[in-house]
């Protein structure tokens, strides 16, 4: 995926973050262990992740395998330096009343796609292989499209993502930040829900939550949708026009644990549109007109990435080599004693530097 047209030059090559919708999903969020040593097996493997990816990916080229990388603001600090993109900063927590939208530790973000699961698992595997002890992993989610593309709610969970062009536009860094260009910045949030409560309500109480029929996914005429449905407090207008991110939700659970979730993760190209709806659901437009859903659906997890392009990525792999060659290899000099004559190796030494040893 290359970003849309601006300027002159090579346009840098973006991650897989607008892929097609998959069947699975492994989300997996790590922390940078401290050490010079582990920032380098870092920047090192910027550089052979694609590569990485290619190789698992060549098992099954039908099954749509991806893998996008982000970095946390610390750990943009920390292995990248500056510059940072412009709006990337911790995740901002909200708090008001019962509700709380956390904000955990997190610097790297894993996020893999497949339409296998063996696939996702298979990746993820090598990825910890080759990084395991530079990172300390602190959420691991096994996500799996629902039936219909449903949550385990039971709503269809997408239906207003953009499309070819649009989700470009809607995802991608352009010259408003153009030494990022082809970035995106993600929101990740991991929900627990409380099933029992929440089936315990009429269709049609749960329909006005959401904003949407439950069975047909049609979204509900604003005569009858209330102001505090999901829908409603997650749409964001600026000068008359819609503000569009591209969700990846993926439910999960643990049944035999009681537990039933919805992974949600967000792209966007600027994280005010993220940061907005979370404000409108866990405050509300105007505030105490809150999101009803969660009264049903409590937050666990919280970050913000940067995954930066496909192009920038690999840069940083060649320079992590190019800094390594450089503290290894050093300039041999000879030093020949006037005393000595230099043996001679059959060559007249023609065009050589003085006291250089010619290198075949």
């Amino acid at each position: 995926m290359r970003t849309p047209e601006a300027g002159s030059g090579p346009r840098p090559v973006a991650q897989s973050v607008a892929a097609p919708l998959t069947r699975a999903a492994i989300f997996l969020v790590a922390t940078l262990n401290p050490g010079v040593d582990n920032r380098a097996a870092l920047r090192s493997f910027c550089g052979d992740f694609s590569a990485l990816l290619r190789a698992v990916e060549f098992r099954d080229l039908e099954a749509g395998l991806s893998c996008v990388v982000g970095f946390g603001p610390d750990a943009w600090d920390r292995l990248l330096g500056p510059p940072r993109p412009a709006e990337l900063r911790v995740f901002r927590e909200i708090r008001s009343g019962t509700r709380h939208a956390v904000s955990t530790p997190g610097d790297l973000l894993f996020h893999i796609r497949s339409k296998r699961m063996d696939l996702c698992f298979e990746l993820a595997a090598q990825i910890m292989a080759r990084i395991g002890d530079a990172v300390l992993p602190v959420d691991e989610v096994h996500g799996f499209r629902y039936f219909d593309d449903r949550d385990l709610l039971g709503f269809v969970d997408g239906t207003e993502n953009p499309r070819g062009e649009a989700a470009i536009e809607a995802v991608m860094v352009g010259e408003e930040d153009p030494a990022f260009l082809g970035g995106s910045y993600v929101i990740v949030q991991k929900y627990l829900h409380d099933l029992d409560g929440w089936n315990a309500l009429p269709t049609e109480a749960q329909e006005r939550i959401i904003g949407r029929t439950k069975l047909s996914d049609i979204e509900l005429d604003d005569s009858i949708k209330p102001t505090s449905a999901h829908s409603a407090l997650t749409t964001i207008v600026e000068d008359g026009k819609e503000i569009k991110i591209l969700r990846d939700n993926m439910p999960f659970g643990r049944a035999g644990h009681g537990e039933f979730g919805t992974y949600f993760i967000g792209y966007s190209r600027s994280p005010r549109t993220i940061e907005q709806m979370l404000e409108n659901m866990f405050v509300g437009r105007p505030p105490g007109n809150y999101d009803r859903l969660l009264d049903f659906s409590r937050a666990v997890t919280g970050n913000m990435f940067f995954a930066p392009s496909a192009t920038f990525l690999e840069s940083v792999g060649e320079e992590q080599s190019a800094a390594v060659a450089a503290s290894v290899v050093k300039p041999a000099t000879v030093e020949i004693s006037p005393s000595t004559p230099p043996q001679s190796n059959g060559s007249l030494g023609i065009g050589s530097l003085k006291g250089e040893i010619p290198h075949e």
